[in-house]
């Protein structure tokens, strides 16, 4: 499934993550799109178990969203374990 420009906007006033309504680019952002886009690949394969592009792109996905979560963490503790929180990522 694809993020619609109205499901992204849905997303960030949701979480609080962007500072506008189009910010794309910043960690949080990508990482919500990526968490949003992982636990719906993750749905479609609980359905369809051999379906190795959809988890070949899964996995990449999640190595992507590893990246930038060792980024956030690197650079700015507190707003990493505000993502964390908020996304409901790690216990």
């Amino acid at each position: 499934m694809q993020l619609t420009a109205e499901k992204k906007q849905e997303l960030f006033s949701k979480h609080g993550f962007a500072k506008k309504k189009t910010d794309t680019g910043s960690p949080e952002s990508q990482i919500a799109m990526f968490t949003t886009r992982i636990n719906d690949l993750t749905q479609h394969l609980k359905g369809h178990k051999k379906d190795f592009s959809t988890q070949q792109g899964l996995i990449k996905l999640v190595g992507q969203r590893k990246r930038l979560l060792n980024y956030l963490q690197r650079t700015n503790i507190t707003r990493y374990r505000s993502i964390l929180s908020e996304l409901e990522l790690r216990k």
